[in-house]
């Protein structure tokens, strides 16, 4: 399957029906950290799920868990980025594939650096800066 980098996130719920309306609910981590927004207006893909798991014992978060893509970079990968923002905390913040989150400090927005990642979690990973491009190319 093509993924186009358009893409912001990528998560598994189920549809529910609600007063003759169908809603999907949108994780708050995919807020937080997949680049959308509260009160946003976005394209949604439905894909079918070649089987659905059993859960009526499991936690819908045990679902959400197991059905999440793992993230799309590992310790020690390298990669060209430019920097996108600069959080709360003053680190500058890019985004790789699938709208993954990767935090840079030491970083100006506009900038293009080198990194490598240093630590990965589930909806984001930390990086260091390993070459800076030379602004006056």
């Amino acid at each position: 399957m093509e993924i186009p980098e358009e893409l912001r996130c990528l998560f598994s719920t189920q549809i529910e029906e609600q007063n003759g309306t169908y809603q999907i609910e949108v994780p708050p981590e995919e807020l937080q950290v997949g680049g959308i927004q509260d009160q946003g207006t976005y394209r949604v893909a439905i894909l079918s799920t070649p089987s659905e798991p059993d859960t009526e014992d499991i936690s819908q978060e045990a679902v959400r868990e197991r059905s999440a893509p793992a993230p799309p970079v590992e310790e020690g990968d390298q990669r060209d980025v430019e920097i996108e923002d600069i959080g709360e905390q003053g680190d500058g913040i890019t985004r790789v594939e699938r709208g993954f989150v990767v935090i840079v400090p030491d970083t100006d927005q506009g900038e293009r650096v080198t990194i490598e990642i240093t630590d990965v979690q589930a909806n984001v990973a930390f990086a260091e800066v390993v070459d800076r491009e030379d602004y006056f190319n």
